[in-house]
């Protein structure tokens, strides 16, 4: 969770850390939206793994959970979008990982043992699992909800899309 728990409202993104278009929400529109409403405490964010590009996707994701094991979910999560390299490019590896993890400060052993274990794979599964469940079937797809009311964003829409939709819940 990204923000204040107590926010009215919240964001929960759907993505895959190979998707073109998630890479693009978190290049072009993120940031806004943290600066403008999570910083705020208007609204707080949340990520689930929706891994549509195969096992590399799933292996990028347990090791955003691992980085959450030494509390920088959100420091990895932003070194793998800075450093994307394409879907299917085979940039995912556990090189590449190893390497994002030293870059935000993680203790390597402790990140190896995680990564070396599958702590998380069934994690990233069951996120999955549930996105299916809720009719989520693209990245990156976003659910807006306060206790009043519940809108679907599917894709990277510009940050506009977004405020209208939150200063209007």
């Amino acid at each position: 969770l990204l923000g204040d728990s107590n926010a009215k409202i919240t964001i929960v993104e759907w993505g895959d850390y190979q998707c073109t278009y998630c890479h693009a929400f978190h290049k072009n529109t993120k940031d806004q939206l943290i600066q403008e409403y999570v910083n705020t405490g208007k609204v707080n964010f949340v990520f689930r793994d929706f891994p549509l590009n195969g096992p590399d996707s799933i292996l990028a994701a347990e090791a955003s959970y691992c980085g959450n094991d030494q509390d920088k979910y959100w420091q990895y999560h932003n070194e793998l979008y800075n450093n994307w390299g394409g879907e299917r490019t085979g940039w995912i590896s556990q090189k590449s990982l190893d390497k994002f993890a030293t870059d935000v400060g993680l203790d390597m052993v402790q990140f190896d043992k995680c990564m070396n274990t599958g702590k998380y794979e069934q994690k990233v599964l069951d996120n999955q699992r549930f996105g299916k469940d809720i009719g989520i079937d693209a990245t990156p797809s976003f659910i807006i909800f306060s206790d009043k009311k519940i809108t679907k964003i599917v894709g990277a829409q510009p940050f506009l899309i977004f405020k209208q939709v939150i200063d209007t819940i």
